[in-house]
């Protein structure tokens, strides 16, 4: 294929993945954000005022962008592994492993309609948040990236779940006692240095961890973790990941019937 055919065929993809969340956006959109002003309510004004400041910030500063973040990884992974299971379930998916896009073609243009959902929901939690704190961006390039880095790999993580999945069943198995368990234990409503020093240390194997501390840096200038390094191990988790699912896709295991 051309470049202008390999686009033409990444646009149209892409474009399917946005107007298929788009056309239900009341499912799709509206939920993660009255998830999240609850979150804000409950977390923030409730027991944020009790808890006092964390790091130099009123409690409900701290959790925002962690909270950002949980909607960002959430939504980037449920788009993701609900339309490509749903495609593989339907049988359209082997229609483009026979066609002559490139495979890669084919990830890019579900893993970026993930992206672009995760995108939207969090800049839609993130125009919430002002109502309940002032958020004052310390470090935009470095919130931006991380941002787009994370829909990313979680948008791979939802694409690989949906390769291996074999029944609905098995969409929700993957969030509910993995994804759900590392958010929570990511940093998103604490600091590790309130830890132990075992258990602090334990923490730094949560790749979630990386990801919500380098954004709460972009925002508020603080982080648990060296911002460098956090960059090193998010872009190592978006490679492999990318690079897998890619394998999976040309060896067509668990597509082709």
């Amino acid at each position: 294929m051309s470049p202008r055919e390999q686009f033409t065929a990444f646009y149209t993809i892409l474009y399917r993945e946005i107007r298929r969340f788009m056309r239900i956006w009341i499912q799709t959109l509206v939920p993660p954000a009255i998830t999240i002003v609850l979150y804000f309510v409950i977390f923030g004004s409730l027991i944020g005022s009790r808890i006092g400041q964390m790091d130099g910030f009123s409690y409900m500063q701290f959790v925002v962008p962690g909270l950002i973040m949980m909607a960002v990884m959430t939504n980037s992974y449920s788009n993701v592994v609900s339309s490509f299971f749903g495609a593989k379930f339907q049988h359209s998916v082997e229609e483009l492993l026979v066609s002559p896009v490139p495979n890669y073609i084919i990830l890019l243009g579900f893993t970026l309609g993930g992206v672009a959902r995760g995108l939207m929901v969090g800049l839609s939690v993130t125009l919430l948040s002002l109502f309940f704190t002032e958020l004052h961006i310390y470090n935009l390039p470095v919130m931006v990236a991380i941002v787009l880095l994370t829909a990313m790999l979680f948008s791979l993580m939802g694409f690989i779940n949906a390769v291996y999945a074999e029944s609905f069943d098995d969409i929700s198995i993957i969030p509910t006692f993995v994804l759900t368990p590392l958010i929570y234990l990511g940093g998103v409503f604490y600091s590790i240095s309130l830890l132990p020093e075992f258990w602090a240390g334990v923490s730094k194997a949560n790749p979630v961890l990386y990801m919500v501390n380098a954004f709460r840096y972009g925002v508020l200038g603080i982080s648990d973790i060296n911002i460098s390094w956090a960059f090193t191990m998010i872009i190592f988790f978006v490679v492999v990941a990318f690079l897998f699912s890619l394998h999976l896709l040309n060896s067509g295991k668990g597509l082709r019937q």
